[in-house]
């Protein structure tokens, strides 16, 4: 279902972008909002199966650690970044103590529950040196709320929450100062429909295994969400936060626009660098 670089979150559509070109994209988006360079550590919070840890060693020159508390997760990636100034370690966020020059998170607030919102920054920023920087990137509601859809609770993400913007911020006050905020949200609806269409071209390879009422699960997962993301119901913020307050300019690496695609409509929005 998923592109070359296993990229289980929102891409970042340029106009005639495919799925693997907009996630590449959005890898590389990230790793210059956080103004990534040879020789910075990096910490990566929830690091997936490894792409973007394993992108900004190859590309950027850092070190990196990624963490998760997914054996699966953890195996998989350890194996994928080996040769690379990668560490994949087993570990939940809260243990961290090491120092590191940039922080990022991406698609991993959605499973820290608003009675840790305020743990996770400052888990966050104890990791992050003074003159470092924080990129926060997942999902959020357009309203605060303490409950996940049932449906999806039960089937597909199990204790998972959105936060709000509110939520997030709130959390961090005291403890961040908020440089940027964006939202590619209208990027999740291609995405979404990207991932369906990857689904269903390879359903007979392991349909033996699944069976008729998980595809009819899984569709409806993926569409009723790219719905939700086409009706602007649900967002995705990617938040920079630092510790001591660094001025955000140009530094000559624009990206200029960037082109959100939701295969009916092309919405350009301006990207920070």
């Amino acid at each position: 279902m998923l592109d070359p670089n296993m990229q289980y979150s929102c891409a970042l559509f340029a106009e005639d972008d495919d799925l693997d070109s907009a996630q590449l994209r959005k890898l590389d988006w990230i790793c210059q909002r956080l103004r990534l360079r040879p020789g910075l550590r990096l910490l990566d919070i929830g690091c997936g199966w490894g792409g973007l840890a394993r992108y900004a060693a190859r590309n950027y020159g850092c070190q990196v650690v990624g963490i998760t508390i997914s054996q699966e997760q953890c195996r998989y990636a350890q194996r994928w970044c080996r040769g690379l100034d990668v560490e994949i370690q087993l570990r939940d966020y809260r243990e961290v103590t090491e120092q590191f020059d940039r922080v990022v998170s991406v698609g991993m607030v959605e499973h820290v529950g608003y009675k840790n919102y305020r743990t996770y920054m400052r888990a966050a920023a104890r990791s992050l040196g003074e003159d470092g920087l924080f990129l926060c990137q997942g999902i959020c509601g357009n309203f605060s709320r303490v409950h996940t859809d049932p449906w999806i609770e039960r089937y597909i993400f199990p204790n998972s929450m959105l936060p709000s913007l509110a939520h997030l911020t709130r959390a961090a006050e005291g403890v961040f100062i908020i440089e940027d905020v964006k939202n590619i949200g209208p990027n999740y609806d291609p995405t979404l429909l990207a991932w369906e269409e990857n689904f269903r071209r390879t359903w007979p390879r392991f349909a033996d295994r699944y069976g008729e009422r998980f595809r009819r699960m899984w569709r409806f997962y993926l569409l009723s969400c790219a719905g939700v993301f086409r009706a602007r119901s649900l967002q995705v913020f990617s938040i920079l936060f630092s510790k001591e307050g660094i001025a955000i300019g140009s530094d000559g690496r624009d990206q200029g626009q960037v082109v959100s695609s939701s295969r009916t409509a092309v919405l350009e929005r301006s990207a920070l660098l």
